[in-house]
């Protein structure tokens, strides 16, 4: 990070309030103080919260409308897991609306045993966004087969697609023993995409614990026990920044994402040297 007082902008990941949907969702960042928002537009695991704007849809209009009235952008469209039924069918459609309103990124997981296969789905799904003007962000998930940060950037060094980076979210790379010094040897060029939160002392014993604590129990930034500050100064510091904060609370969801934004905004001038 830049030894200075000019914060970086910073983003508003969709699990933070994943009811909202997408407009009402921009407005909502807009009103607390973020500069762009990353919208859940596939289904992380069957079941899943999802919203569909078809590209050239009445919807997507007015999100457009909506962006350019407030200022906030979309910065990434989200998740995709690639699992071992994992298949193309209907993601250019997505593609095509993450690329009207402007996405730059899409956030994928690994969930396959079989490693090739999977390597060989991530660069087709790579060759795929390129068309539409999109980079892919891997992002390990410890319940899944590539659980560590470690595996993430070796799929995607394996799989040698340009627009392939690798998603540093702070819970997944802690909780799952990423090391700063293995993340300040990835090349500058993968680590795009920085996601910042917190999490309590205690660790989560099991799977079942670990993905609990994913969605719903994690902690503004700067309110917990992970290295945010360590993490900030390692990664690159042209990285885009964006907070994802499922947690629960007793606060409204404005009250609740206004305090995520205040406390991102402490922990960034500490890091910026303030």
């Amino acid at each position: 990070m830049p030894q200075s007082r000019k914060l970086p902008p910073v983003g508003l990941a969709h699990l933070t309030a994943l009811d909202i949907p997408p407009r009402a969702f921009v407005e909502l960042a807009a009103r607390t103080g973020f500069q762009s928002v990353g919208l859940r537009l596939f289904a992380a695991y069957p079941g899943a919260p999802v919203y569909s704007l078809p590209a050239g849809s009445p919807a997507l209009r007015e999100l457009r409308e909506t962006m350019a009235a407030t200022g906030v952008s979309v910065f990434d469209i989200e998740t995709i897991t690639i699992d071992p039924t994992f298949t193309l069918e209907g993601v250019a459609e997505v593609f095509e609306s993450g690329r009207e309103m402007g996405a730059r990124r899409v956030t994928v997981s690994g969930d396959d045993p079989d490693y090739v296969r999977l390597v060989s789905n991530f660069a087709a799904l790579c060759e795929l966004a390129h068309q539409f003007d999109l980079s892919i962000d891997f992002e390990n998930l410890g319940w899944r087969s590539v659980a560590t940060f470690g595996q993430a950037l070796e799929l995607v060094r394996t799989a040698q697609q340009p627009n392939a980076g690798v998603l540093v979210d702070a819970l997944h790379f802690f909780r799952n023993g990423g090391r700063l010094d293995v993340l300040a040897d990835a090349p500058a060029s993968v680590i795009r995409s920085v996601q910042l939160c917190d999490a309590p002392a205690r660790t989560p014993a099991n799977k079942e614990e670990m993905v609990a604590e994913a969605r719903g129990g994690r902690l503004p930034p700067g309110e917990g026990t992970l290295d945010l500050l360590g993490l900030l100064a390692t990664v690159p510091p042209d990285s885009a920044l964006s907070v994802e904060v499922p947690m629960e609370s007793a606060l409204p969801v404005e009250a609740r994402v206004r305090h995520v934004f205040d406390a991102t905004q402490a922990l960034l001038l500490k890091a910026c040297g303030g």
